[in-house]
């Protein structure tokens, strides 16, 4: 009798801390982070229209600039588009005497170069609803239009930004605009992302 009692009292025991080591396990299951595959959303791509347009004073577009490309909504993706020009800036003398005769010359060491044009990064894009969100820096440069005809170098205007941007899918939205600062003019950046089947 006494044997069996301490086998009951023993099984109890053995019995009652598996439960709670079940238990444990359990919770410590439902505690545990997911795993980055399993939380991580499916990823899906788009194409992106960009377009630069210089409006006139009334509204009108009197320059626009167009660029593509595709971003892809895996947070580790980024884009970058680069396309421009590097003009010649003159940082000397254009000119000088050479025994009573005026010589037009410049050098090398008298010329630095300036990137003209658009530079566009992109990254960080996902979905929010029928809208997509991503992290956009804009930089165009451009050649001023000389209105001092005793400027006699290039003026270059330039416009930057960076923000995040949430625009609807297949609709075309400005996301970037501003007044130009040399005319009454302004300059808008317009993007358009359709779904990728």
């Amino acid at each position: 009798m006494r044997k069996t009692t301490i086998v009951c009292i023993l099984l109890l025991f053995v019995t009652g801390f598996g439960r709670q080591a079940l238990a444990q396990g359990a919770s410590d299951a439902q505690l545990a982070p997911k795993t980055q595959d399993s939380a991580r959303a499916p990823e899906h791509f788009y194409h992106l229209d960009l377009v630069v347009e210089d409006l006139s004073a009334e509204g009108k577009v009197v320059n626009s600039r167009s660029y593509s490309t595709t971003i892809s909504t895996n947070s580790d993706t980024r884009m970058s588009i680069r396309s421009g020009a590097r003009v010649p800036i003159a940082t000397g003398p254009a000119s000088k005497s050479e025994g009573g005769n005026e010589i037009t010359a410049i050098t090398n060491a008298q010329l630095q170069y300036e990137d003209i044009g658009a530079r566009f990064d992109l990254g960080d894009a996902r979905e929010v609803g029928r809208q997509l969100a991503f992290k956009l820096t804009a930089d165009l440069t451009s050649v001023a239009v000389a209105t001092d005809p005793n400027i006699r170098y290039p003026v270059t205007r330039q416009n930057k930004w960076e923000a995040s941007i949430l625009i609807p899918i297949g609709k075309q939205s400005v996301v970037f605009s501003s007044d130009s600062s040399d005319s009454k003019g302004s300059t808008r950046v317009l993007v358009t992302a359709t779904a990728i089947q």
